[in-house]
């Protein structure tokens, strides 16, 4: 998708916000600011213009001015009037920066000192400007080309209002005086927009979020490249505005993603195929038990689940994840889906979702993957859209997993005998002598009405017996528990998908309520 508008680039560090264009095409990111550029003729005086202009006696210089030294900014030109004689000389635009004013330098004046100066110059001005390129936003000076303006400002001047009639000063000639224009010879100048810096979206990230922190930024994001390259602050001007830029630009990204994916998995095996991968957030416990967040790059593919730090881009890399977990053996649950603000926590309570984290986590969209001993990975994305879709993926990666592998064996005790524990897609549950390889018993998925454990090591099954309809209890010893319980998990949830997909699909949390809302 293609997107043109304007939007803010803050700077946190001074606080200030500037006017910039955004151009988004399917692969790149453009960031433009305005500039004043020479279309002919010779400019040899690089960023500086240095205009004359006479003083008229119906509107004066024929220009307004905002800022000061005492807003930390420049006095800047904030309005042209049309056919007066700011504008006839072609070579003077709103958002030029006066440096001089009859060769003295008024970089640090405050605008009272510039009001002074130009009121009392004569009637020729001469001036030297340089177009500011980053003008704080507090200055609401109008984009584009200089146009018709009625505002006319009363006698009172201050930095952020147009000090502009009283400009005029005292004439010394009663007849008109020639009007200001460009000589002939001298360069010509355009305002324009100018490529400042283009991203390329391809494994690009977006947060909205302060760094590390759970603060949301206030209709902002940020957009960073794959080599770390950032935008910067964007902030726009309305929540709808935001969202739209947000999922325009997160659907590109998703789009060259998939491109990738595609590229890598012609040179993978059919039984290696990467199903989905893209840019999460990991919650990391601080030292000092706050709570940072960092990005990862997780991959579903053949096998295994990975985390990594940075995106893989070669065959090499995929060895080079910071964790790698089969995927028979991790479990995925939502834990956070926000229908709106400030329902988050009545729609957990409503669609029953399990919270195992503090209510102080702001983040929406939040999903955890749990992995052996009993640990857990927690991540949130930036919107309810890719939720759905790591769900989804993580589903069909698991049950594709499941059915390439067929059963999973683990060996295990009880009452000082070693025996071998096997969960199989087609054959059910089996326990047999490892080294005898006696079965000792076999149930189907179906048999299985119960389980209990330890949180430890020991683990409860309950079967039911097709003769007798009695329950029988069988009760193991596993060295990893967590992941003998997260694979009969994923082998019984791939037997009821295979029977019944509508099921499965019914039970998506994230698809059924954020698509809806």
């Amino acid at each position: 998708q293609t997107k043109t508008g304007i939007a803010l680039l803050y700077d946190e560090v001074s606080e200030n916000a500037y006017d910039i264009r955004l151009k988004l095409t399917k692969e790149v990111l453009t960031i433009q600011k305005q500039d004043v550029v020479c279309v002919s003729g010779s400019d040899h005086s690089a960023n500086h213009r240095t205009v004359t202009l006479r003083r008229q006696p119906v509107g004066g210089l024929g220009l307004s001015i905002k800022g000061g030294a005492e807003h930390k900014v420049p006095v800047v030109i904030s309005k042209i009037f049309k056919d007066q004689a700011a504008e006839q000389t072609g070579m003077l635009f709103i958002g030029d920066a006066i440096i001089q004013v009859n060769g003295i330098n008024v970089e640090s004046a405050t605008h009272e000192e510039v009001v002074h100066l130009l009121r009392n110059a004569g009637d020729e001005v001469t001036i030297t400007v340089q177009y500011l390129r980053e003008a704080p936003s507090f200055l609401k000076l109008p984009l584009g080309s200089p146009g018709p303006s009625s505002d006319h400002s009363s006698g009172a001047s201050s930095p952020l209002f147009d000090s502009g009639l009283h400009l005029n000063g005292n004439s010394t000639s009663t007849a008109p005086s020639s009007p200001s224009s460009p000589i002939a010879n001298e360069p010509k100048y355009e305002k324009r927009w100018i490529d400042t810096m283009s991203v390329p979206l391809s494994m690009a990230r977006i947060s909205r979020y302060k760094t590390g922190t759970d603060k949301l930024r206030s209709n902002a994001f940020e957009v960073l490249a794959l080599d770390g390259v950032s935008t910067g602050i964007l902030q726009f001007y309305t929540a709808q505005e935001s969202a739209d830029w947000l999922r325009t630009m997160s659907t590109n990204i998703s789009d060259l993603t998939l491109q990738n994916m595609k590229m890598a998995n012609k040179c993978c095996s059919p039984s290696d195929q990467v199903i989905h991968m893209g840019w999460v957030n990991e919650r990391i416990e601080a030292t000092d038990s706050s709570q940072l967040y960092k990005f990862k790059f997780l991959a579903l593919k053949g096998s295994s689940f990975y985390i990594f730090s940075t995106p893989p881009v070669s065959t090499l890399d995929w060895v080079r994840a910071e964790k790698i977990y089969n995927l028979c053996e991790v479990l995925f649950k939502i834990h956070k889906v926000w229908l709106t603000d400030d329902y988050w926590l009545q729609a957990n309570l409503y669609l029953g979702i399990h919270q195992d984290f503090d209510l102080e986590d702001q983040r929406p969209y939040c999903f955890s993957v749990m992995v052996g001993h009993g640990k857990s990975h927690f991540f949130n994305v930036e919107l309810g859209s890719e939720l759905a879709v790591w769900e989804k993926s993580f589903q069909r990666a698991i049950f594709l997993e499941v059915q390439r592998t067929g059963s999973k064996t683990y060996m295990c005790s009880w009452q000082g005998d070693t025996l071998c524990f096997t969960v199989d897609f087609a054959l059910g549950f089996t326990c047999f002598d490892s080294k005898t390889k006696n079965v000792l018993w076999r149930f189907k998925f179906s048999q299985l009405k119960g389980s209990s454990d330890d949180g430890k090591t020991r683990v409860k099954l309950l079967f039911q017996n097709l003769d007798t309809k009695q329950i029988e209890t069988k009760e193991l010893e596993f060295q990893d528990l967590t992941a003998v319980l997260h694979c009969i998990h994923s082998f019984i949830a791939a037997k009821v998908a295979s029977v019944d997909p509508v099921f499965i699909d019914s039970q998506s949390i994230a698809r059924k309520y954020i698509y809806s809302n």
